[in-house]
């Protein structure tokens, strides 16, 4: 068998290792299979390949704000007017900074800041079992479909076969160069119905590449959830100190290096690796800092809204400060449920004006504003989206679900999100949707394609591989970035 030498690496997918591949690799057989010598040498080269576009590596940090539930889109960012009366929204539009552009009445401390971000207007995909939550939600955080979607969509639990969340791959390929958490979830997990925390996880790529989850106890309508936030495992005892600590590490090794059968049993589990990523963290301190609310004056805590999404969104820009490289802040509601829900397939008008619409405003448009002068939103991208918008006529079923006449339905066709910093341009639109909001006319967006743009922004190609629970090659997504959304 031809065998052809290769440059050294722990991984031949791991783009921070820049062009790897294993020891060898062997090229006889691949021949048969169809696979040519050019072809695998693109297969291997592909994460340490630098691609074109502005915008190419600007980011060292993402908060994602995932509005699970999927916003109404006619009643928050693209409302329509002359249309009929089941379709158009009933909050009134108001203009925003950027001449032309109209934003509902339920948003207007962001309709004042949105000359720092780009608006999406038109975010669209054809459902393929897509048309409920986890399926969709899925699709949206991993940028791949389960086979295992039902017609209604639902899913099974977490698999460790799962694809991995954006998240983890973008920790593992830019990992931490701090003793910081590196992947944070707050402040309660993605959930429709009993399936909890599908396409949150690290999927095949192991355990180790989880995000910590910060979800606090108390009732999804407790807003005071987040000052009792708990983060044990990240307290010194006051009895262990620093040197203290190191010592037992050592004593620990020295034990470890006299049980040659036991290292063995373990060594494909990196035990030592994380377990010295865990001490630095727990000794450095900087993560117990990180949630130290009471630091920040009242005027800013006031800022952000003293509610569960506003603290989560206030706790996303000290944990990024911190060194923190992803947070993903989940809409604090259960997809499928009521309240402050954005499934709002009854009691729109209620729901949205006096419970999500506020929090959503408020908390997003401090996010931006508290970024943009600290200076933090140059290297700080931020993406707001949920899995779908609603259904442009009021009071229609698409999804099988029930809809009063105030209610819309799942709409997958077309639907806004928000993106902006680390390179993005400001006060840009892009995109449009036609006069009902039923679909792109222009520029339209796959969730895979802004995936593949959050990866760009990181310097990280969309196309690098990654291999799966069978060691089989898989894309990071399979879409390319936007490039125009890049200044």
């Amino acid at each position: 068998m031809f065998r052809i030498p290769g440059e050294p690496g722990k991984d031949l997918c791991d783009g921070n290792l820049g062009y790897s591949r294993r020891d060898v690799l062997r090229v006889g057989g691949a021949g048969m299979l169809g696979m040519t010598l050019g072809t695998m040498f693109r297969a291997q080269s592909l994460a340490g390949e630098v691609a074109p576009g502005g915008g190419w590596g600007k980011a060292k940090s993402v908060i994602m704000v995932y509005l699970q539930g999927g916003p109404s889109h006619l009643d928050l960012w693209d409302p329509k007017e002359n249309v009929p009366d089941n379709v158009r929204s009933a909050f009134r539009s108001i203009p925003t900074r950027i001449p032309g552009v109209h934003f509902t009445e339920l948003l207007p401390k962001l309709a004042q800041v949105n000359d720092k971000f780009t608006m999406i207007r038109s975010m669209s995909y054809t459902p393929n079992g897509l048309f409920n939550h986890t399926a969709a939600i899925y699709q949206m955080m991993t940028g791949y479909t389960t086979d295992k979607v039902s017609p209604s969509g639902q899913l099974e639990p977490p698999s460790p076969k799962d694809f991995p969340n954006f998240g983890s791959q973008i920790v593992r390929l830019k990992p931490q160069t701090e003793p910081m958490l590196p992947f944070v979830m707050l402040p309660r997990p993605l959930q429709e119905s009993n399936v909890i925390g599908k396409g949150g996880t690290g999927g095949f790529l192991g355990k180790s590449f989880d995000p910590y989850t910060l979800y606090p106890g108390g009732d999804d309508m407790d807003m005071t959830k987040m000052t009792r936030i708990k983060v044990d495992d990240l307290q010194l005892r006051p009895d262990v100190f620093s040197v203290r600590l190191k010592r037992r590490a050592r004593l620990r090794d020295a034990i470890a290096a006299q049980m040659p059968i036991i290292d063995k049993a373990v060594e494909n589990y990196s035990l030592d690796e994380y377990y010295s990523r865990a001490l630095n963290l727990i000794v450095s301190g900087r993560a117990r800092e990180a949630f130290a609310f009471e630091d920040e004056s009242d005027a800013t805590r006031d800022l952000y809204g003293r509610n569960t999404f506003g603290e989560s969104c206030l706790l996303a820009r000290r944990l990024v400060e911190a060194g923190t490289r992803v947070v993903e802040v989940i809409w604090p509601k259960v997809a499928n449920s009521d309240n402050h829900s954005w499934d709002v397939h009854v009691g729109l008008n209620k729901r949205m004006k006096d419970q999500s619409g506020p929090m959503l405003d408020q908390g997003l448009s401090a996010l931006f504003q508290d970024l943009d002068d600290r200076g933090m939103l140059d290297e700080t991208l931020v993406v707001a989206v949920g899995e779908f918008g609603r259904s442009p006529q009021k009071g229609v079923s698409t999804s099988g679900n029930g809809n009063d006449a105030d209610g819309r339905d799942h709409w997958p066709y077309c639907y806004t999100s928000v993106i902006g910093g680390a390179g993005i341009k400001r006060g840009y639109v892009h995109g449009q949707s036609d006069k009902t909001g039923s679909a792109p006319v222009e520029d339209p967006v796959h969730p895979g394609e802004l995936l593949a743009s959050i990866y760009h922004a990181f310097g990280i190609d969309p196309e690098t591989m990654v291999m799966n629970h069978l060691n089989q090659p898989r894309e990071l997504v399979k879409a390319k970035p936007v490039h125009k959304l890049f200044a």
